[in-house]
């Protein structure tokens, strides 16, 4: 390979990296389901809402947990509104009586704002439920038990819950309604990064960047 040509492979990762640094600074909004974990309350604190660390389709949750679906629109995960609902297991599940080879996962569904909304669309009053669901059930699981039908894409992104919204899916927008002020300040690191909302969303990013560095590597073994 010669040198023009590794130079120029150079740049165009080094040009990957730099792109992904300046995203955030462009505050991109999407609109999208965003999944949370329920925090127990703790000694003179109330429960509470996480952003989730990983997918609903990964994510596993005991015996116990609760888990939180919010239709959204935020930049990131740190603007991201959170449930309104609290994650109170006890409300959620205490009518479920416990059974040998289930579990129960209280699961709390916030469909957003009039001013989330996609154009022409109103988003139905929020649900709770309680799924039983066997032991090794993922979060994604445990909501199609208790609120089908599902949308996803074809990366397995979260798209409607119930049928809400009818279309579209984590779609960008100029602006929108959602409620930074109330949305808890949550990394998401280990899932979706300060970038955008999902790990569907900047997959094809990150393998951009991974086939650059290996066609990095590839030049440098066969100059070798």
């Amino acid at each position: 390979m010669t040198r023009a040509r590794r130079t120029a492979g150079a740049l165009l990762l080094a040009g990957v990296v730099t792109g992904l640094g300046a995203g955030p600074a462009q505050a991109q909004q999407y609109r999208y389901w965003s999944f949370w974990d329920g925090k127990p309350a703790a000694a003179g604190a109330a429960a509470s809402w996480a952003y989730a660390t990983e997918g609903p389709g990964t994510a596993r949750p005991a015996d116990g947990a609760v888990v939180g679906f919010r239709f959204t629109v935020s930049a990131d995960s740190a603007k991201a509104a959170g449930p309104r609902t609290a994650p109170g297991f006890a409300a959620l599940c205490d009518r479920t009586p416990a059974r040998s080879g289930a579990k129960r996962v209280g699961v709390v569904i916030d469909f957003g704002t009039a001013a989330d909304a996609p154009s022409g669309e109103r988003p139905p009053a929020g649900r709770t439920a309680c799924a039983q669901v066997p032991t090794d059930a993922s979060a994604g699981e445990a909501l199609a038990a208790v609120a089908k039908p599902l949308r996803y894409d074809a990366d397995a992104l979260l798209c409607g819950i119930a049928g809400y919204p009818r279309s579209g899916c984590a779609e960008q927008v100029s602006g929108g309604g959602a409620e930074p002020s109330a949305a808890p300040r949550t990394s998401a690191a280990g899932e979706e990064g300060d970038g955008g909302p999902s790990a569907g969303l900047v997959g094809g990013i990150g393998a951009v960047v991974v086939l650059g560095a290996a066609g990095v590597w590839q030049a440098r073994r066969r100059r070798g």
